[in-house]
């Protein structure tokens, strides 16, 4: 519906603004008065089948519903008298029964007409007209003769029906004459031959005619047909059967399909082309039919106009033929009236444009009333097209009708002015929620109507003002398009539409989503067959879309079967061939998809090769072809040729040669006497396919041997004898029957002739009585019947060997050193060797050890020298050398004897630290256990060492041979020590032997580290742990475990600490703890006995203490009090008032205990008689122990030692928990638990 309206005070303005202010047609809604509009009606030309009911539609909508009328031939049709007619209720469609009824009666022209009280719509004239098929007129059709070479029409003529009949040819079998280049049947029917032949005589050339409506067959008479041979014609130029003569017309309308054909007899079989003068074809709505005999062009238009040259050719020349096409054109709409909606006093334009060939005559009506025949209306002005309707009122509402016609036929259009005051409604559904992808367009729909038309504005959250711009477009129907959607869009939106009677709104949702994207592809995939494939689909899409993932085979659903479909794959089990193809996954959502695609290939060994043929046969050659087998997908890598030897090795296929992957023939190389069969074996990647058929038998002459016998060696394997072995030739290579072989030999390097020995099938031959270990030559030859072998070569052997007969003689030793000697011998003569050198063998044993088996050196090749290391020094020893061959060792030399001197001695073969006390140690070891030499004495070292592994300085102390223990004085209590211990003789001082031992501790047992009392208290998620510890071991560990459990004990370090806090206990569970001290170097483990740790539940929250009135006001009272407390002890300490704590500390000074240094962190001086200071970095021993006086009183008493405890809550119970004066020990562990008060505020 058009709304064209301004309020102008001219005419001329009033067109102009009219014309610049055309707009978009709107529905009105049913619930408003209106004209009645037609929504559907009948074609204008209605063909029935006489069998079936007449059904003239007429539909029409308005408020109120429209009443029908109908005209028939012009005149008034009384549809209520008919009693054969039925006007279907609330419609204007009728429906025609003429069953029993001529139908004639019921064809001719229909018209209805919708009417209410606001104005009149016209439906087009529907023409109706009865289907025919009528029969074939009765023809006696005569036969034909015709010439060979000749061409031939034969006619059809079929009746003419309506709608015309589709017509074919075929013969008594109802089968279809075949059409080809040479016959065709033309547009019209008959059957054209440009040149005919022989197998073109028959009696039975029948023409069919189907006409659709009816689906009826009409068949003609058959027409004979006799090609004559006897004055055949001969070749000629092509010449047109049709269209006949130089040119011709044709006539066709805008819009329709325009058909051209051009038919050429000729010898040979013309060819036909087409083209258009002056200009091209148009391709892409071109097409040939009939061997391009008819032209088509579909849609055609006036540009499609001219003259079209269809040419036939052939071997002899041309023909042309021109046909003139003319476009004419029924009307056409070029701008067809809209409805208009006007408000009061509005002014509007209702135009109705066509074209047409020739020019359509436009006429106009009113309510179905030509204008000249209509009341006369003051605010109507029509010029031509155009009907200008100016300060409409209410209640002049119409229909007005636009007519347009020519020759060829016509257009009709209804359009309705309708008057209406109405506010404004939006008819887009309210709350409605778009969903969109990023980057695409989003339209937003805000459907309104309104008198006057509302405009429309857009808001987004109902805050900013949306104009259009580069990123929205307002379009005149109220939708908003976003032309590329992001994120940021996503919203609420409200459209507001507004005229003179009002405002109305509506709200919309915008939601933005991410694009679904594959973001893995399935990839190419080559799979065995009977292997499994998978291509993977990997997909990410928008958190709040559901994708579902569908896969496609070659764009088809996927086979029931071996596919397993998950969400990111495509799986498919025992792949076979017939898989193979390209694989698309899909990924859904409800806006928008993703696919991808990958081929399957499926590959396996291929076929085996077939047909093998031998070819070119010679005495030493065969040709082989073959037929290669399928690839299965793979190529053929090559092909490997196999033969069996019937006489010598049947039922054994032997490698022959191979071919590459393209051959399909080979050249095969011969032995002779063999019984030949050969087959192939083709390999791709895969694998190698099965042997192929064998080939037929092809059979070798016997020749003389090829070659001779492989691995001839000449051996003695006893004195005097010569063994001559060799590799036997096979059957294969005895080239024909009674294979032996001639072993020839003589002693190398004199002039004796070749002995030489026939022997048969064997192996080795043995030549006896040769002299001993003496070079031979030796040669082995094949032959059989037919001759012998080529040359053989020569090979070098010796004769067999014996023992050596002499030992070596000047042998001299010389003395490096303590523990290495050289000796040097005379080497024996060659010729009593008696066989191959393999060296000397030196015998040797030290005197002072008896039972000490000899020891053997031995020294390959021809040598003259050794050296015998690893000597033991102070030492004799006893030496002699043999000489050694391959049969053994010779006799020894006469026996030397030589001396090591002394060396260094072993290390003491003990060291043990014996009963240690406050500052002495007693030291035990035994005598090396080799001397080496004459022991002259011991060498000892020791040095303090610290609980941080730093050593102190190093004392040293000399013993004499005969002294293996000493007791060492002045030492530190609760010290560790290292010794250092090695014997020495007049070489010098051994390995050292080292051991470690702790003075024993002022405060505790002599023997073994121990632990104290363990103290224990409880937090919300843990405990703190602490102990005494007197030990000195370097690894002490918190374990514990849950109680009754059998997992194994957890385990926590806690080096340099007499406390420790366990965290994450579970709380509400009982735990078993227990302190571990561990030393590398003591096998023994040291524990506290297992403590009992319960974790308290987490507390109630339901009721907060905190927040109680009476808890509160005790907290009060009780902080009073300690502040009144405070203040007194201040004033009474200000007075120089001395508290019990204090007293304690002034009578009890430790004259012995000096504080540590705190700038070097060393230990202080002791204030004994004897000045020996620790270690220099060294800090109290690990134990933290320290010496004190007879007094009983300790730090203890002071709040830091063992008795600190916590209590329930966890606060501190003790005499004192200040810390101590600058005389007890800063930044040393202590022996005693730390203070637990410090402790946990560590953790605050």
């Amino acid at each position: 519906m058009d709304r064209n309206r301004k309020r102008v005070p001219g005419f001329a303005a009033m067109l102009l603004i009219l014309l610049s202010h055309m707009t978009s047609a709107l529905e009105v809604p049913l619930d408003l008065p209106q004209p009645p509009t037609i929504t559907l009606q009948s074609p204008k030309d209605y063909i029935f089948d006489p069998r079936e009911n007449i059904v003239i539609h007429c539909e029409a909508k308005g408020k109120p519903h429209p009443s029908f009328l109908w005209t028939r031939n012009g005149t008034h049709f009384e549809v209520e008298k008919d009693s054969k007619v039925l006007m279907k209720p609330g419609s204007g469609t009728l429906v025609i029964d003429i069953s029993g009824e001529k139908a004639e009666a019921y064809e001719g022209t229909y018209q209805c007409t919708a009417h209410n009280e606001h104005g009149t719509a016209v439906s087009n004239s529907i023409v109706i007209r009865q289907s025919r098929s009528p029969l074939w007129s009765k023809e006696r059709n005569e036969a034909i003769a015709v010439q060979m070479g000749g061409s031939l029409v034969l006619k059809c003529r079929p009746p003419a029906g309506l709608p015309p009949p589709v017509i074919f040819w075929m013969d008594n079998n109802f089968q279809r004459l075949p059409l080809d280049q040479r016959v065709s049947q033309a547009l019209n029917g008959d059957l054209y031959f440009s040149n005919v032949l022989p197998e073109d005589t028959r009696s039975d050339y029948i023409c069919y005619a189907r006409f659709p409506h009816t689906q009826t067959i009409q068949q003609k008479q058959p027409i004979s047909v006799t090609v004559l041979d006897n004055s055949p014609d001969g070749e000629r130029r092509p010449r047109f059967m049709m269209p006949q003569g130089a040119t011709s017309t044709k006539m066709v309308l805008r819009g329709e399909t325009l058909e051209l054909e051009c038919i050429a007899d000729g010898l040979p079989t013309p060819e036909i082309s087409w083209q258009k003068d002056g200009g091209e074809l148009p391709s892409s709505r071109m097409s040939f039919y009939n061997y391009k005999k008819t032209l088509k062009v579909s849609d055609v238009n006036e540009a499609d106009g001219g003259d079209y040259r269809c040419t036939a050719t052939n071997n002899l020349g041309t023909a042309h033929h021109i046909i003139k096409v003319t476009v004419k054109a029924a009307p056409f709409w070029v701008s067809a009236p809209r409805n208009l909606i006007l408000a009061p006093n509005e002014t509007g334009i209702l135009t109705c444009r066509v074209n047409g060939t020739p020019k359509p005559l436009i006429t106009w009506l009113v309510n179905g009333v030509s204008l000249e025949n209509a009341p006369e209306d003051h605010s109507r002005k029509v010029d031509d097209d155009t009907v200008i309707l100016s300060n409409v009122q209410s209640g002049s509402s119409a229909v007005y009708q636009c007519n347009a016609s020519n020759e060829f036929g016509y257009l009709m259009a209804n359009a309705f002015v309708n008057v209406l005051a109405e506010p404004p409604r939006v008819l887009s559904p309210p709350n409605q929620v778009y969903q969109v992808i990023t980057n695409n367009p989003a339209l937003l729909h805000c459907a309104s109507f309104g008198s006057p038309i509302p405009a429309i504005t857009w808001f987004k959250d109902s805050q900013t003002s949306i104009k259009s711009g580069d990123s929205y477009v307002i379009h005149e129907n109220g939708t908003l398009e976003i032309i590329v959607a992001q994120p940021v869009n996503s919203g609420k939106y409200t459209c507001i539409a507004t005229n003179n009677l009002g405002i109305k709104e509506n709200h919309v949702k915008l939601e933005v989503k991410e694009p679904t994207r594959i973001l893995k592809q399935p990839e190419y995939k080559v799979v065995q067959s009977g292997m499994s494939a998978v291509f993977e689909c990997k997909v990410k899409h928008d958190p709040t879309l559901d994708p579902t993932v569908t896969w496609l085979k070659d764009n088809r659903e996927l086979p029931d079967g071996r596919f397993e479909v998950n969400m990111e794959s495509l799986t498919i089990k025992n792949v076979t061939e017939e898989d193979e193809g390209t694989y698309t996954c899909i990924m859904n959502t409800t806006l928008d998809q993703d696919s991808a695609s990958a081929m399957l290939t499926v590959v396996e060994k291929p076929d085996p090769p077939t047909d093998l043929e031998l070819t070119d046969q010679t005495e030493r050659s065969v040709h082989l072809t073959w037929i290669p087998g399928d690839e299965h997908n793979s190529p053929t890598e090559k092909f490997l040729i196999q033969y069996e030897d019937l006489l010598h090795q049947p039922g054994v296929w032997i490698n022959l040669t191979e071919a590459s992957g393209t051959s399909t023939t080979a050249q095969l190389n011969l032995s002779p006497y063999v019984y030949y069969s050969f087959r192939v074996l083709a390999m791709n990647h895969v694998g190698y396919s099965h042997p192929s058929q064998p080939s037929s038998q092809y059979r070798t002459n016997p020749a003389a041997p090829d070659e001779n016998p492989s691995d001839v060696e000449c051996l003695g394997t006893m004195p005097g004898d010569l063994v001559i072995s060799w590799t036997p030739l096979t059957g294969f290579q005895a080239n024909g029957p009674s294979l032996e072989y001639k072993v020839l030999w003589r002693q190398k390097d004199t002039d004796e002739d070749w002995s030489s020995q026939n022997v048969g099938n064997a192996s080795e031959f043995v030549v006896s009585g040769a002299p001993i270990y003496v070079p031979y030559e030796v040669k082995v030859q094949a032959l059989n019947d037919y001759g012998n072998g080529p040359e053989p070569e020569v090979v070098i052997g010796h004769s067999g060997g014996d023992l050596p007969l002499s030992a070596p003689e000047s042998v001299q030793i010389m003395v490096h050193n303590s523990t290495l000697a050289e000796v040097h011998w005379e080497p024996v003569s060659f010729s009593s060797v008696r066989g191959k050198l393999q060296g000397y063998k030196v015998y040797y044993r030290r005197e002072e050890d008896t039972e000490q088996q000899e020891l053997v050196l031995t020294f390959s090749g021809n040598r003259s020298e050794g050296r015998l290391p690893g000597l033991q020094p102070y030492s004799t020893y006893n030496l002699t050398i043999r000489v050694l061959n391959n049969k053994g060792e010779g006799p020894p030399s006469p026996s030397q004897t030589f001396k090591t001197p002394e060396g260094v001695p072993g290390p003491p073969s003990f060291l043990n630290a014996i009963n240690p006390s406050l500052d002495t140690l007693t030291l035990q070891w035994g005598p090396p256990a080799s001397n080496n030499g004459r022991l002259a004495g011991y060498t000892l070292k020791y040095q303090p060492v610290n609980n941080t592994n730093e050593l102190g300085p190093v004392k040293v102390m000399t013993f004499l041979a005969n002294e293996t223990t000493t007791t060492l004085g002045n030492l530190n209590s609760s010290m560790l020590y290292k010794f250092y211990l090695s014997a020495k003789t007049i070489k010098g001082s051994g390995p050292v032997i080292t051991e470690e031992a702790f003075t024993v501790m002022d405060t505790m047992p002599p023997v073994g580290p121990a632990f104290g009392k363990v103290n224990t208290s409880m937090l919300e998620d843990g405990a703190v742990i602490s102990w005494e510890y007197f030990g000195h071991h370097k690894n002490v560990y918190v374990e514990y475990i849950v109680e009754n459990s059998k997992e194994d004990w957890k385990q926590e370090l806690v080096n340099g600490s007499h406390w420790h806090m366990i965290k994450g206990l579970k709380p509400g569970t009982s735990y078993k703890v227990r302190v571990v001290a561990r030393d590398p170097a003591d096998p023994a483990v040291h524990s506290t006995d297992e403590v009992l740790v319960a974790v308290p539940a987490v507390a109630s929250r339901q009721v907060d203490i905190a927040t109680q009135g009476w808890f509160i006001g005790l907290m009060c009272a009780i902080a009073l009090l300690i502040l009144v407390l405070l203040i007194v002890c201040f004033i009474k300490r200000n007075k120089g008032g001395k508290y019990p704590v204090k007293e304690k500390e002034d009578a009890h000074q430790d004259p012995e205990i000096q504080p540590m240094k705190e700038d070097d962190g060393t230990f202080g001086e002791y204030s004994d008689t004897e000045d020996h200071k620790p270690l220099k970095g060294s800090r109290t021993p690990s134990n933290g122990t320290v010496r004190r006086d007879e007094s009983d009183d300790s730090l203890v008493d002071y709040g830091e030692g063992g008795d600190g405890q916590f209590n329930e809550d966890g606060s501190f119970i003790g005499q004192y928990s200040g810390k101590k004066e600058k005389d007890t020990h800063e930044g040393n562990e202590s022996s005693e638990a730390p203070s637990p008060v410090n402790a946990m505020n560590s953790f605050v």
